[in-house]
């Protein structure tokens, strides 16, 4: 793969990146099942967990979703909680002109309804992803999120 069609491997991958903050956060399911793979595992258990306290503030997040067709926008009842994520300091690895790896630092801030216990979460964390492109397009085949702090208010 030569460097021209490498960065523009990663620059696809950053916009994918890109559009599933925005789908997440404006709760747009067609958005990010758009960028998806079609066989994608999505992996959130523990994405609320603080590892410094150990306390799960959202254990209801604990999901791993399998294929595109899990992902759901507003999949939990109640009130919407409302999130804002922001990305950076992407690490990406274009592995062929098929695969491709990376590791996204992340600050995401979730807020809650009124009468929890808390209504404000803040965390910390890289989202580690395998990536394919299978002739449409780069997708997201798999993520993982590892945290690095937690705090709620």
């Amino acid at each position: 793969m030569d460097t021209s069609a490498r960065l523009a491997a990663i620059e696809a991958i950053r916009q994918l990146k890109a559009r599933y903050f925005r789908g997440v956060d404006m709760g747009d399911g067609a958005l990010v099942r758009s960028i998806l793979a079609e066989d994608c595992v999505l992996d959130y258990m523990g994405c609320c967990t603080d590892p410094v306290s150990g306390e799960d503030f959202m254990p209801a997040m604990n999901v791993v979703l399998k294929g595109r067709d899990a992902w759901k926008a507003d999949a939990f009842e109640g009130p919407r909680i409302v999130t804002v994520h922001q990305g950076n300091d992407p690490d990406i690895t274009i592995e062929s002109p098929s695969a491709a790896s990376g590791i996204w630092s992340f600050t995401d801030r979730f807020f809650l309804p009124p009468g929890g216990p808390y209504t404000r979460l803040v965390g910390w964390g890289r989202y580690y992803e395998t990536y394919e492109n299978k002739g449409d397009g780069w997708k997201l085949k798999t993520t993982r999120i590892e945290r690095i702090r937690v705090e709620v208010s």
